[in-house]
């Protein structure tokens, strides 16, 4: 599973990568130990009507919260979404549908577990950014008033899938990072998904994941500085 990451560059550097259009306030700034719940970046496009979509660089608390919950915290994890299933599931479906995400990564960290031993290491591209494969959803807070513009909170979710490769050796489980040629339809909100478009991007996602690059780093913790990435 995907429980920490790092965007290590200014969001600035992420418009043109993604073409972004308009740029949201309040973007986090670097860091190489982002949490859930922690504010990540994230690309949508969002649409109004009739109109074109636009595409966005947005603020998100990383953790989804669907819009029927009473509560922005959730009763079980929600960083993360099994790609298998995110179709079926009452938290993910209506996001599958038609509020997909791309969220930016530099890499995420992973932990080897052998018997009680944990050993943290360091996954990301070769070059460049990951685009990682996330679903979003607007959780509007009932405590507030209407004319509140905090009343939406914008929450997202990176997908996860088999891991493939030398990733297998490390966990289970990896983040679903899209090749280039899937970000626009991954965002396009006019086409409505459902699990057979999930899989076809999972699928499309492999020789990306087969060609992330891994490293051991020491113990990762509460700090968030650039040399936890640096290998032992």
């Amino acid at each position: 599973m995907c429980g920490r990451f790092v965007v290590a560059g200014e969001h600035r550097d992420l418009l043109g990568l993604f073409e972004i259009e308009i740029e949201g306030d309040n973007l986090p700034g670097p860091s190489w130990n982002i949490r859930p719940t922690d504010a990540v970046s994230v690309v949508i496009d969002s649409v109004r009507g009739d109109e074109l979509p636009v595409r966005r660089l947005a603020a998100a608390r990383w953790s989804l919260t669907p819009s029927f919950s009473p509560t922005l915290a959730t009763k079980f994890p929600t960083f993360n979404a099994r790609s298998e299933t995110a179709a079926e599931k009452p938290f993910f479906a209506a996001s599958v549908r038609s509020k997909r995400a791309i969220i930016p990564a530099s890499g995420y960290y992973e932990w080897k577990t052998v018997g009680d031993v944990k050993t943290p290491y360091y996954i990301h591209a070769p070059e460049g950014m990951l685009a990682l494969a996330g679903l979003y959803s607007w959780w509007k807070d009932p405590s507030l008033a209407n004319d509140d513009p905090a009343r939406w909170v914008l929450t997202t979710t990176i997908l996860t899938r088999e891991a493939v490769g030398g990733l297998r050796d490390i966990h289970e489980r990896t983040p679903v990072a899209l090749p280039q040629d899937w970000w626009d339809d991954w965002l396009d909100p006019t086409i409505e998904a459902d699990q057979s478009f999930v899989d076809a991007a999972v699928e499309a996602s492999v020789a990306v994941g087969e060609a992330l690059e891994v490293h051991e780093v020491a113990p990762i913790r509460g700090e968030d500085r650039a040399e936890l990435i640096n290998p032992v």
